[in-house]
């Protein structure tokens, strides 16, 4: 039995209603609040929420000397249009591609992400 069950996840940004704005295009679903928290609620999954945190620093990738902190797996039909509209919305690739089934960028904030086609 489980002790707890998974809420929300929770991104540090300078600015929380733009990344939710980007994630919102990405995903789909609904923005919900102003200022310091923003929800984003995706259909038929976990929930992202983004809080302003004026001092944020984005995590370095790839390196070996300082934490990614945590990053998304996002799974796509088809990694070439995913790619072409990510980048449109403002993301940036980062090195260490992997494998051919998926591809690496950073947020408009610098979180790192995945574009997985499993």
């Amino acid at each position: 039995m489980a002790l707890a069950k998974l809420g929300v996840v929770v991104l540090d940004c300078p600015e929380p209603r733009a990344l939710a704005g980007f994630y919102a295009e990405v995903l789909g679903g609904s923005i919900e609040g102003e200022g310091d928290w923003v929800d984003l609620k995706v259909p038929g999954g976990a929930a992202l929420a983004f809080q302003r945190a004026p001092g944020f620093v984005p995590p370095k990738w790839p390196a070996p000397d300082a934490s990614q902190q945590f990053h998304l797996d996002l799974v796509v039909e088809d990694l070439d249009a995913a790619e072409k509209g990510v980048l449109e919305l403002g993301a940036r690739p980062l090195a260490g591609q992997g494998s051919a089934g998926f591809r690496v960028y950073a947020d408009p904030a610098g979180h790192p992400f995945c574009l997985c086609a499993c």
